[in-house]
């Protein structure tokens, strides 16, 4: 019902993030957990969380604390706090830190799901209209349109696929399109990212486990693959699982069967398995760290992506797709980058690829308040000219540029700044800010 509603509950006690999974599993949403709070950014950065849980009194960071900088990095991620130690000062802050409420335990639990299905319903229209965005690849790269190509060959078949390629260049986008176009489209498409679940727990989650296998196993719970039953399951990160973890994946490809951890009943499923991992197989293969038998089941199909600074073209092509995105999201009506950010956007060599320039406009888009993305709205680190040569002469001389178009449109229309306005095709507000920073 509510798969595309992804929360995330940080708290230092596992038992509390198992019980908190489980009963919001159960209401249809999709939970991740960590105990450890110095992973939340990597988690935020990787994944697209609507709601997080945080427990308040955590050792090395504090909830507090962890709230301001989640609100910083993703604004847009609803927040509720928790803790057995309340005080009226914890909950002040985190109310004026953004948090949407403040629970105490023991937690009143159906209150906590009513709130928890009144943010789901108000968000419906931006997650799908996000999910529709983040499913649409846009390339005019030679090499990318040979693998899309590939991807529509091989969709409809039931082949497994290894998906390979550096963090950040559209490995999971990749497995959406290939899901999108095969005949399973109609049935479950279940992700799980291996990396992100303790290695003692990724067997159960993967297989489900039977009633008392393990300390908290209260009730039995299907695994992953069962219920991907006739469907796919797309498995990110399979570099990062364990040999033990991988043994019983190789079986479940080959046999297409399984037992749950504690369990005896032999199950057999009809699963079509995704896999990706931005680490290098083969390597690991010779360390010992990887079953190259397993590499080679999973590798029927292999595709890698190519990082973004080697898509010729692609980086304005994806600014420009980004930049109407976060238009419709943000309600704004921005229509392009001067020509000073584009420079400084075109240099970059984007590390983070297609993940991080979407951070970057996100980011430009909110702070932007005229007509044209400013450098000055772009994250600090893509400001380091030190990168860039001789980029402050750059600089320099398109002010004088811009000092010089404007002063003629002035001059044009007697001094008249609407009508000035209008021939340059700005707005009054933005003609103002850039007479004011050019000293007209």
């Amino acid at each position: 019902m509510n798969r595309d509603y992804n929360i995330l509950i940080i708290d230092d006690k596992e038992e509390m993030c198992l019980s908190l999974c489980e009963l919001l599993e159960k209401q249809g949403y999709s939970c991740q957990y960590s105990i450890n709070p110095s992973a939340v950014d990597e988690l935020i950065s990787t994944n697209d969380f609507d709601l997080i849980i945080s427990d308040v009194k955590m050792p090395k960071i504090g909830g507090l604390d962890l709230l301001k900088e989640i609100k910083k990095k993703r604004s847009t991620i609803d927040v509720i706090m928790i803790t057995g130690f309340p005080t009226i000062g914890n909950a002040i802050k985190a109310m004026k830190y953004g948090a949407v409420n403040f629970y105490i335990k023991p937690l009143e639990i159906e209150k906590l799901k009513s709130e928890i299905n009144q943010l789901y319903i108000n968000k419906p229209k931006k997650i799908n209209s996000e999910r529709l965005s983040d499913n649409v690849i846009v390339t005019d790269d030679d090499n990318m349109k040979k693998i899309l190509r590939i991807c529509d060959k091989v969709a409809p078949t039931n082949a497994p696929i290894l998906i390979t390629g550096e963090s950040g260049t559209g490995k999971e986008r990749i497995a959406d399109n290939i899901y999108t176009g095969s005949t399973r489209q109609k049935k479950s498409f279940i992700k799980i990212n291996c990396a992100a679940i303790a290695e003692h727990l990724l067997e159960s989650e993967l297989l489900g486990h039977e009633k008392g296998a393990f300390t908290n196993a209260i009730e039995q719970k299907k695994g992953k693959f069962e219920l991907a039953n006739e469907g796919t399951i797309f498995l990110d990160e399979i570099g990062d699982m364990s040999l033990k973890t991988q043994a019983k994946i190789l079986r479940v490809l080959q046999e297409q069967e399984f037992e749950r951890v504690g369990g005896t009943k032999t199950i057999k499923v009809d699963v079509r398995i995704l896999a990706a991992t931005n680490k290098n197989i083969k390597e690991l293969i010779k360390t010992g760290d990887f079953r190259e038998d397993l590499y080679y089941r999973l590798s029927v199909i292999s595709i890698h992506l190519p990082p973004l600074r080697r898509r010729h073209g692609d980086v304005q092509i994806l600014l420009n797709h980004f930049l109407n995105y976060f238009n419709n999201v943000y309600h704004k009506d921005i229509l392009g980058f001067s020509i000073e950010s584009t420079e400084v956007l075109k240099l970059h060599d984007w590390p983070g690829n297609i993940r991080e320039l979407r951070n970057c406009m996100e980011r430009a888009v909110i702070f932007c308040e005229t007509d044209y993305i400013q450098t000055e709205d772009l994250p600090s680190q893509y400001l380091d000219y030190n990168n860039f040569g001789e980029q402050p002469n750059v600089n320099s001389l398109m002010d004088s540029f811009q000092k010089e178009i404007i002063s003629k449109a002035l001059y044009d229309n007697q001094g008249v700044k609407q009508k000035a306005a209008e021939a340059l095709n700005i707005n009054r507000k933005t003609l103002y800010n850039r007479m004011k920073k050019l000293g007209i």
